[in-house]
């Protein structure tokens, strides 16, 4: 997650807001996608796409390749279709490198759920894949950002697909986001769908690491009201409870979140959005956030509160 800056200062290495472009399918090995869901599917995921081998999933390196292939081949073991503007979005975007400014390669990843019974709307469910790859000789390995994010998106999708959501959802892995949303921007610029039957942006970012605080905030009720009361609703799972906020005129700075992840290019076009995810921790934006780091019970709860706060406004919206 990109929550502070548009350019990031780690560990004495300056990260980039960079772009992307189009970028063929892995060619590197990907650890083969199972159809299986739940917990021990929802930490795989995690494990995997913050492993060594993806070396940080940089915007446009072999990692971030890798882990394309990777998540391509879980959602077509769920089963989830391709739009029929196809799998991936590649895209290239400029953006600021320590030593200037470069054009660089991204890859949206997208997949379609039908709905039953508003076909023709639908809820984009966005989290980003991209973390920042290697710096200082050290992997940032991305493990809460945002493979967290990623794996509860694809366990969402697997529940989506053996019941069915109200509307259609479009399930899309974002590239760039810590460049600068630039993934995000693409999407919203060249749509598979008019932006105008998107009734809701919900966005992932960091779901994992809720033991901060026992809190998996949403951030975006203050700009649309009318969805808070129905994830009050919403009881808490295991430690994990909803709170609201971050979103206010009087959270400022770092405390703001409204423009923190890729939510922030759908607020940006007129696109109902809502964001869900951890706050900080001493982790974030280093390598020591590692798959070690994660309470398996502590994201699995997060992650369940989240598919719960996806189905409660699945059946408010568009009424």
């Amino acid at each position: 997650m990109n929550r502070s800056t548009l350019c990031l200062v780690l560990t004495g290495a300056a990260l980039v807001i960079s772009g992307c472009n189009a970028v063929p399918v892995a060619t590197t090995p990907v650890a083969q996608a199972p159809v299986a869901t739940g917990p021990t599917q929802l930490l795989e995921d995690v494990r995997i796409l913050s492993a060594d081998d993806m070396q940080g999933r940089n915007t446009g390196s072999e990692g971030g390749e890798r882990a394309r292939a990777y998540i391509v081949s879980r959602l077509e073991a769920i089963g989830v279709q391709a739009p029929l503007f196809g799998r991936l979005q590649p895209f290239e975007a400029p953006g600021r490198t320590r030593e200037g400014v470069k054009t660089f390669s991204g890859v949206n990843i997208v997949g379609l759920i039908p709905g039953r019974r508003i076909a023709d709307r639908y809820i984009v469910v966005t989290a980003h894949y991209d973390h920042v790859g290697v710096n200082d000789g050290q992997i940032f390995h991305g493990a809460d950002d945002n493979a967290s994010g990623v794996a509860t998106m694809l366990e969402l999708a697997a529940r989506l697909k053996a019941n069915p959501p109200e509307h259609s959802v479009l399930i899309v892995a974002l590239d760039g986001e810590e460049r600068g949303l630039l993934g995000a921007r693409e999407f919203v610029k060249a749509p598979p769908v008019p932006l105008s039957s998107i009734s809701l942006n919900l966005n992932f970012d960091m779901t994992a690491r809720a033991e901060t605080d026992g809190h998996l905030w949403v951030t975006g009720t203050y700009q649309h009201p009318n969805l808070r009361p129905v994830l009050e609703a919403v009881q808490p799972n295991g430690a994990v409870s909803f709170a609201f906020g971050k979103d206010t005129p009087r959270d400022t700075g770092e405390n703001n979140w409204v423009d923190a992840s890729d939510h922030g290019a759908f607020h940006a076009a007129g696109v109902p959005f809502l964001y869900m995810g951890v706050d900080y921790h001493p982790d974030y934006h280093r390598p020591s956030d590692t798959f070690e780091r994660i309470t398996p019970s502590v994201f699995t709860s997060a992650t369940e509160i989240a598919i719960a706060g996806f189905r409660a406004l699945d059946q408010a919206l568009d009424r």
